[in-house]
């Protein structure tokens, strides 16, 4: 029998509650879980990343979103998400099929236990023929500590499962070459290169945009993992499967034809920094041409803080980012080893260690098809000596 093939499809919370009157989109939410059931009768899995939870429970509040605080938005969180939740049981029951809830946070996502225990997680609902709803758990997140947008963490989903499409249902037609709402703008049917549009979706607030640069941002995680992005207006009779089998216009991101491993996938397309380094520039050009470790002794100044286990960017002296790599040490013990080069490691953290601050084998060199991070600002780096 051959194997099935994966989906994932990510609603934005405009199609799923009513801008006005902050209610579920009942017609929207019957045409959906249709056409997923189509999609699974043709052989398809289907993991829903959905929104909307707190645009739903924002009534129960007596809140605006314009107006909402981050407590407020917390808590209209936990007030909507039985909200949707019961939207999608009521209407999957009508379909003959069950769903289930994965609340996740960042840490789920970015730290590579909680990755693993839930990509375990979705894998056995799949196979126990129940439809994934993931959602990030809004109502106990910070600006600090979340991925802050469905798209990318959708994206972080398509790799989790090795799924072949990655659907993005949005209020246009897809990526324009410019504001859509200027004379002329035309829709970009294909994508191969990513950054190649990162200018034009720049300001994701504005309407006109339609929020295009975490889509971009989404369909880079997805094609290094080769996953195939389609991004699509969701308002239509068969939302999905209209896109999937290219019946309606949009924008469709390809995959890499030689997609990265899932462990280097997992490694190089983060949601959030946890922390930096500056390494000597006759180190970076060294390990660019035949990787190798990164020592205490190649460090010049670092950001922080994080923890041991963390994923930490890689930079040159010039602030080109060069690298992604799973740090052996804190930010703190690697400070430590690095203004001592001359005393030995063991004897500067009271344990036995070599002082390798990130092993080849947990170190990855970005190529061209990587979106790069800007480097940090100055002032939040700390230099290894201040001579």
């Amino acid at each position: 029998m051959p194997a099935k093939k994966r989906l994932v499809v990510k609603i934005g919370s405009s199609l799923l509650a009513n801008p006005d009157l902050l209610t579920p989109r009942w017609a929207f939410i019957q045409r959906l879980l249709e056409d997923i059931t189509k999609l699974r009768n043709d052989g398809y899995e289907v993991v829903l990343c959905s929104s909307g939870a707190v645009a739903l429970g924002l009534n129960m509040l007596g809140e605006k979103p314009e107006t909402a605080g981050l407590r407020d938005k917390q808590a209209a969180a936990a007030c909507g998400m039985p909200l949707l939740l019961n939207a999608y049981k009521q209407v999957a029951h009508e379909f003959g099929f069950d769903i289930a809830q994965v609340l996740v946070t960042l840490q789920d996502m970015e730290e590579r236990k909680r990755f693993l225990n839930t990509k375990n997680t979705v894998h056995r609902l799949l196979q126990g023929d129940i439809l994934p709803i993931v959602n990030e758990n809004d109502s106990i997140t910070t600006e600090e500590i979340r991925v802050g947008d469905n798209d990318r963490l959708a994206a972080k989903v398509a790799q989790m499962i090795q799924a072949d499409h990655l659907v993005i249902l949005t209020c246009i037609d897809g990526l324009y070459d410019r504001n859509p709402e200027e004379e002329g703008a035309q829709l970009v049917e294909e994508v191969s290169d990513v950054s190649e549009y990162i200018a034009v979706t720049d300001g994701t607030s504005s309407l006109g945009s339609g929020g295009m640069l975490t889509k971009m941002q989404a369909a880079n995680m997805a094609q290094n993992a080769g996953c195939t992005t389609l991004i699509a207006n969701g308002e239509h009779e068969a939302p999905v499967s209209s896109v999937l089998y290219g019946e309606r216009k949009h924008t469709k991101c390809i995959a890499h034809t030689k997609p990265a491993s899932a462990w280097a996938a997992w490694l190089t397309d983060r949601l959030q920094v946890a922390g930096s380094l500056v390494i000597r520039d006759d180190v970076a050009k060294k390990i660019a041409k035949d990787i190798d470790h990164i020592r205490h002794e190649d460090i010049k100044s670092i950001q922080g803080p994080y923890v041991k286990g963390d994923v930490i960017h890689i930079y040159d002296e010039h602030g080109e980012e060069i690298a992604r790599g799973m740090t052996n040490f804190s930010s703190e013990e690697t400070m430590v080893l690095a203004r001592h080069p001359e005393i030995p490691p063991k004897d500067l953290l009271g344990y036995q260690t070599g002082g390798t601050v990130i092993s080849r084998e947990n170190l990855i060199i970005l190529e061209d098809r990587h979106l790069l991070w800007d480097s940090p600002k100055e002032d939040t780096f700390v230099e290894v000596s201040d001579s």
